[in-house]
């Protein structure tokens, strides 16, 4: 029901439709998958308003379903993984007009410096859960103080899904707590706990790793010398 008529003049269209439908996580769908169509809403509004930038983001996809995106868009995307700004390893396609030509500096962030130093007991894993993972084909290894990275933040990480990322710090295997999902995506401490921790959990696995997202916002010309920033 959003058209242009509603909205004002728009500078920049930012979005990304639901990476379920994608994702090699998931059944892979495509656009077959209803939340993945809302990719056309966004091209809609695209066409409607017209707006100087865009920037559309996604999870790495089936070849046939990403070049229906860019060809739609008429750009090829620029691949970024988060783990040059972050302590996370999150693949993305960003499609935009925006003339991005290079990747974020390497900034060496490794996950033992994002760890709470006293996590709430109320974050570890039960032996039930321990379990689950651990017998689960689709389990992932947990993760040490000595990893370097962490893996993919996921919306879903309240249900305790084999596939998420844990933290077995030597003491206890853990989730990684709300405040460290924030410091993966490169949020700072405490933004969103406004809201529940399945909430926090959900919207920041959902979102985007914002020092990414900042790289790219820098390349647009701005009037002044002064770059974006959190």
């Amino acid at each position: 029901t959003v058209t242009a008529g509603n909205l004002p003049t728009i500078d920049l269209l930012l979005g990304g439709s639901p990476c379920q439908g994608f994702s090699t996580s998931g059944n892979m769908l495509g656009f077959n998958d209803a939340r993945s169509k809302l990719f056309f809403e966004y091209v809609r509004i695209l066409q409607e308003c017209k707006p100087k930038y865009f920037l559309l983001e996604n999870v790495a996809m089936k070849k046939q379903d990403q070049d229906i995106v860019s060809n739609t868009l008429g750009v090829q995307p620029i691949m970024i993984n988060s783990n040059l700004v972050s302590a996370q390893n999150r693949k993305r396609l960003y499609w935009t007009n925006i003339p991005v030509d290079d990747l974020p500096e390497d900034r060496g962030i490794m996950l033992a410096s994002i760890l709470e130093s006293n996590p709430n007991p109320k974050y570890n894993l039960s032996p039930s859960a321990v379990s689950k993972i651990l017998n689960s084909p689709w389990a992932k290894p947990f993760y040490t103080t000595a990893s370097p990275k962490a893996g993919t933040l996921i919306a879903g990480y309240m249900k305790i899904p084999a596939d998420a990322s844990y933290i077995d710090d030597g003491n206890v295997k853990r989730k990684f707590t709300p405040t460290e999902a924030e410091r993966l995506q490169t949020i700072p401490d405490g933004y969103t706990a406004c809201v529940s921790d399945t909430r926090r959990y959900h919207g920041l696995g959902n979102g985007w790793t914002v020092d990414v997202i900042v790289h790219i916002f820098n390349k647009i010309g701005f009037q002044t010398s002064t770059n974006v920033t959190k």
